[in-house]
């Protein structure tokens, strides 16, 4: 009896140092380095592209990295330094820090029903940009947008009405496709990607500090859509 207890000791002892040893090296293999400003001076525009395509890569082939969040809080307690900027959809399924696999303090992001742009949002732009040195602009619609089908739609309610208002000019700009509401799926994808190319057109036009930066190559300004199927981020090439 003695001898039986002494093995399951002896098994328990071991059990516990096993699994003690495997939370140490998942701990170890955690990523806590965040964001300096050594190397975001050192990040181009093309170079934070490929850092958003990389990850998005890992995230779909599911190998996102497993980053120590609160190590990087601390480090980022007294400041950020951000390579990229990203507009996105209200969208709870499209969440841009992960579905590009950053870490707290990578990215500065804008949410709205959407992804169209105001001046309140063109001027948090302008502090990334300009300000904070972030290197690109990302504006990212996503397949079946719930806003880009209440615009086909003309929906109207409440103040989601002059929500979805800023997204009407995609919807006119779009031509053909029947029936021009949201049963065509044909229609409300087109309708997405114009009011990418549009929001991206805005920010241009309204933000003198912003279209100066992309033509001095200080920064770049890219249009993508994120497939909530997939996960896949495809940016316009153009």
């Amino acid at each position: 009896m003695r001898l039986l207890k002494a093995q399951i000791t002896k098994l328990a002892l071991a059990g516990t140092l096993t699994l003690l040893f495997a939370s140490t090296v998942v701990w170890a293999n955690q990523v806590t380095s965040v964001m300096t400003s050594d190397v975001q001076a050192n990040v181009t525009p093309a170079k934070a592209l490929t850092m958003l395509k990389d990850g998005n890569a890992r995230f779909v082939s599911g190998n996102a990295t497993d980053y120590d969040y609160i190590a990087q809080v601390k480090q980022t307690a007294k400041g950020q330094f951000p390579f990229a900027t990203v507009l996105s959809c209200l969208d709870s399924r499209i969440l841009p820090e992960i579905v590009f696999d950053r870490g707290i303090g990578d990215l500065f992001v804008a949410r709205v029903a959407g992804n169209f742009t105001n001046d309140d949002i063109l001027g948090s732009f302008e502090f990334a940009s300009k300000l904070a040195g972030s290197k690109l602009i990302v504006v990212m619609g996503h397949t079946e947008c719930g806003a880009v089908k209440g615009a086909c739609d003309a929906a109207q309610i409440g103040l989601l009405s002059t929500t979805l208002a800023s997204i009407n000019p995609a919807v006119t700009a779009v031509e053909g496709h029947n029936p021009r509401n949201s049963t065509n799926s044909g229609f409300v994808q087109a309708v997405s990607e114009m009011n990418v190319r549009l929001t991206m057109k805005t920010l241009r036009d309204r933000s003198v500090v912003l279209r100066q930066m992309i033509e001095t190559g200080e920064i770049a300004l890219v249009g993508a859509m994120y497939d909530i199927s997939t996960g896949k981020v495809t940016f316009f090439e153009d």
